[in-house]
């Protein structure tokens, strides 16, 4: 019995062994993976910076026209421009407007800002820039 039992423990003591090599490679491994995750992470958020940064005529077409035609109505595309008071006045009609008439005034201002979102993305990047960013031409 006592040479079974000191095989037990041998195997026991092989088993406990490989289980911490292969504890050890699986911390390995989570250890890489995360690394590769941070590096992924901070990729995406130097490329996330670099797209909106604002500093260029093209992040805010891009940006801006596609806020005009999705939500057009609150005005949001005219605060990206810096059309502060622009974008509170396309707000309150939605708002104000549009509760007094059932939603006519918020359709209006729908139909408004889609119209924008079209112009701003069909326009070249330069004339993009010139008109609205340089320009300050609030409407159309």
């Amino acid at each position: 019995m006592s040479e079974e039992n000191k095989d037990l423990g041998d195997k026991a003591k092989d088993l406990g062994e490989k289980a911490s090599e292969k504890f050890e490679d699986a911390k390995e491994a989570t250890k890489e993976f995360a690394d590769e995750a941070k590096e992924t992470a901070k990729e995406f958020s130097d490329s996330a910076k670099e797209a909106f940064s604002g500093a260029g005529g093209e992040n805010k077409k891009l940006l801006s026209g596609i806020l005009a035609i999705v939500l057009g109505s609150l005005g949001i595309h005219k605060f990206i421009l810096g059309y502060t008071k622009e974008g509170i006045i396309m707000l309150a009609v939605t708002i104000v407007l549009g509760f007094f008439t059932c939603g006519i005034g918020a359709s209006l201002m729908g139909i408004l800002g889609l119209i924008e979102g079209i112009l701003y993305l069909t326009k070249s990047d330069e004339e993009f820039y010139n008109t609205y960013q340089v320009g300050k031409k609030p409407w159309f």
